[in-house]
This record gives structure tokens, C-alpha cells and sequence, in this order.
């Protein structure tokens, strides 16, 4: 099986459960008893672990090696589901976004690097990690969306209280979580160097990987600019992620029927955002990464904008489709940014630079947002996040004052 193939592969497996849970996380926390600045202050407890973990994680996948990263971060996605779907209150549900925040500190680039690493160390030409990426893109909408309507069909057809039947997406993500641990065991092989270290080695190492990586940083102001865009999105993203559900439950007055029909509209926007995934390198090709980078942070930035100002489902489901047409396709443009500025020795470090930044930014976000919806309108929360979001595009124009040849800007 090609490397292609397997990462593929491996992607899917990863975000299927997350698509299962989409519909539900936000709304089986209220249901169980949560306000909304409450729920905004548990969220942000995960860009506060990953902001702590972010680095030496990401120092330890470029010393040790990607696989082990990638299957410690299943094993704490699957713990995270299962205290999710049994947290009674508040202080469960902070544990459960705490081991969320592991999670995702240690899942945020290893099994990308792996995949670009794989690439460049055999023969390729330029544009194969672009294609990666963007299939990639289309196979983790396509996971999203089939998760969400499974999702759907599960609280829908529970036989049980309102509570149980929100909890269930989570029970089935655990449980698909384990045979992803499973299968990335047996197919991610990794080529390392023939000077590679032993896992306590690897350890004493990280620092040192880190600190590389924080030095390439501070050097180029084209890295620079790309990890700060993640501070924008940080704080953007949770508009849509996390208060689109609430504003659906609004609308329709039954938090239960808005997970029913947040399963569907989750799958059919994932599904617009792997044809906008499938479309981003001819959008490349044709008016170049940086145009068109700019112009998918500002029209998404606007669409998230109109899921705010929507006065009914319809108007909703529409902005929202329409913010997901671009998601991945922006996403997908600007990892191969990234790549293009960084090396196998500080790749996954300088993808969990770029976490680091999104997740804390996403906290200040959840909690700032929250305090909005609660005060105000879930509608005028959605509004603040999308100007914010829309704020990054100035910053893929950056270029090298060295090099101009080889920077965001060309």
C-alpha cells in the first residue's frame, strides 16, 4: 500500500469520531446542566493544556518519531470520550476538556509530518505534498460528515432520556478511536534516520529540538506571520465550532432537535468542505497560494459573519455551508505554506507552534464569545468571530527579507 494510501487512511480513522461528536459537544454539556459562560470556560481549559504541551510534544514527535505521538494522542482521544459522555457536571466535563487539550496537543502535526516526511525522502515532484494534503482534505470532510450523520441517527433513534441519548456519539467515537489505534500500529511504518535515538534519548533531546525550532522561528518573519494567522483562526473558529450548535438550539427551541438536525447540516457542510479541499490546488495553480489564502480568510470571515445575522434555519444552514466550502481548502493552503518554510529536523515542532497559538487564542475566544452569547446573543458572539477571523488575511502577504525567492509572498 502506498503512502498515499496509508495516510489516507489514517486520516480518516482520526477524524471520524470527531465527526461523530461535532453534533453533540457543545450540546450535551448544557443539557446536563451547564450555562453558556460556563461551557465557555471549560472549552477554554484546552488551549491552556495545549499551550503547555503543545511544544515539548511536538519537540518529542521530531526526536522520537512520529508513531509514537499519534498513538498516545488516540489513546487520550479515547479516554476523553469516555469521561465526556459520562461527566455529571462541570467539573467532569473540565476534566474531560483538559484530556481533549492532551489530546490534541499531541495529535497536532505528527501524522502530517509523517506524510510529508515519507514524500520527500524518496522520490516526488513538487506539487505531491499539496496533492497529499488536499486528498487528505477531502477524505477528513468525507469522515466528518459520515460521523455527523451517524451521529444524528444515533440520538435520533436513542431509546433513552435526552441526557444518555447526547452522550451515545461519544460512546461510538471511543469505540472507533480504539480500532484507529489498532490500524496505526499496523500501517504507519516510519523510515527514521540511522542516527535516531532511544525513546529516554529522544526525551533528553526534545528541548533541544524546541529550541531549534523557536530559533527558525524568531528568524523568519514569513514563519512568523503564518503562526500568528493561527491566533486569528484560533479565536474565529470557535464562533462556528462551538456556538452554531447553540445558535441552532435557539431557533428551534429543543436542544435535542437541534443535535438531530446539526448531524445532517454538519455532514452536508464537511461534504462542501472536502469539494473545497478537492478544489484548492487548481485554485493554486491558477491565481497562485498566496491570492488566493487571502481571499478564503476574508470570505470566510463574511460567512461566519452571516451565521450570526441569520434569522432563521434556513439562513443558518446556509451561511454555514457556506463557511465549511472554504474551510478545508484554506486549511490545506495554508499547511503547504508551512511546509514549504521548515525541514524533517523542526516540522512537527513548528506545526505545534502554530497550535500553540490557535488553541490559547481559541480559549480567550470561548471565553469572550461566551460571555457575549450569554449577555447578549449567541447571533452577536458569531459576529466577533467572524471579524477576527477575516483579520488574518493581511498577514499570508508577509515576505522574506532575505530570501524572496522562496517565502509566502512569491
Amino acid at each position: 500500500m502506498s503512502t498515499l494510501h496509508r495516510f489516507w487512511i489514517l486520516g480518516g480513522l482520526r477524524w471520524l469520531p470527531t465527526g461523530l461528536i461535532i453534533p453533540v459537544t457543545t450540546l450535551l454539556p448544557l443539557e446536563r446542566g451547564l450555562t453558556l459562560q460556563q461551557l465557555g470556560s471549560v472549552i477554554a481549559i484546552q488551549g491552556v493544556v495545549v499551550l503547555l504541551l503543545e511544544l515539548p510534544t511536538g519537540g518529542f514527535a521530531d526526536a522520537a518519531g512520529r508513531r509514537p505521538v499519534v498513538l498516545a494522542s488516540a489513546i487520550m482521544g479515547l479516554t476523553s470520550y469516555i469521561v465526556f459522555a459520562l461527566a455529571p457536571d462541570v467539573m467532569w466535563f473540565a476534566v474531560a476538556i483538559a484530556l481533549t487539550g492532551v489530546f490534541r496537543a499531541l495529535d497536532s502535526g505528527p501524522l502530517d509530518a509523517w506524510f510529508v516526511d515519507q514524500v520527500q525522502s524518496g522520490p516526488h515532484e513538487p506539487g505531491d505534498v499539496t496533492r497529499g494534503l488536499s486528498g487528505a482534505g477531502v477524505v477528513v470532510g468525507g469522515s466528518i460528515a459520515a460521523g455527523s450523520l451517524f451521529s444524528a441517527a444515533l440520538v435520533a433513534w436513542a431509546p433513552v432520556d435526552r441526557s444518555l441519548a447526547l452522550a451515545l456519539p461519544y460512546w461510538a467515537a471511543a469505540l472507533l478511536t480504539a480500532v484507529q489505534i489498532v490500524v496505526t500500529y499496523s500501517l504507519m511504518q516510519e523510515r527514521r534516520p540511522p542516527d535516531a535515538r532511544g525513546v529516554l534519548a529522544s526525551m533528553r533531546d526534545t528541548p533541544r529540538t524546541v529550541a531549534d525550532g523557536v530559533r527558525l522561528l524568531t528568524r523568519s518573519r514569513v514563519l512568523t506571520a503564518l503562526v500568528a494567522v493561527e491566533l486569528f483562526w484560533g479565536f474565529g473558529v470557535i464562533g462556528f465550532e462551538v456556538f452554531m450548535p447553540v445558535r441552532m438550539s435557539e431557533l428551534l427551541a429543543s436542544r435535542p432537535q437541534a443535535a438531530t438536525v446539526m448531524g445532517p447540516v454538519s455532514a452536508a457542510a464537511w461534504g462542501f468542505s472536502a469539494l473545497g479541499a478537492m478544489a484548492a490546488p487548481a485554485l493554486a495553480r491558477r491565481w497562485g497560494v498566496v491570492p488566493v489564502s487571502v481571499g478564503l480568510r476574508l470570505v470566510q470571515g463574511a460567512t461566519v459573519i452571516a451565521i450570526g445575522l441569520a434569522f432563521g434555519p434556513i439562513g443558518l444552514v446556509i451561511a454555514y455551508l457556506a463557511t465549511y466550502a472554504v474551510h478545508s481548502a484554506s486549511g490545506v493552503l495554508y499547511e503547504t505554506l508551512l511546509h514549504e518554510q521548515v525541514d524533517s529536523r523542526n516540522r512537527a515542532t513548528i506545526l505545534s507552534l502554530a497550535s500553540m497559538a490557535m488553541h490559547p487564542a481559541g480559549s480567550l475566544g470561548a471565553v469572550a464569545l461566551g460571555a457575549i452569547a450569554a449577555g447578549y446573543t449567541s447571533g452577536a458572539a458569531l459576529v466577533l468571530a467572524g471579524i477576527v477571523l477575516a483579520l488574518a488575511a493581511p498577514l499570508f502577504l508577509v515576505r522574506s527579507g532575505v530570501d524572496q525567492g522562496n517565502d509566502v509572498g512569491d
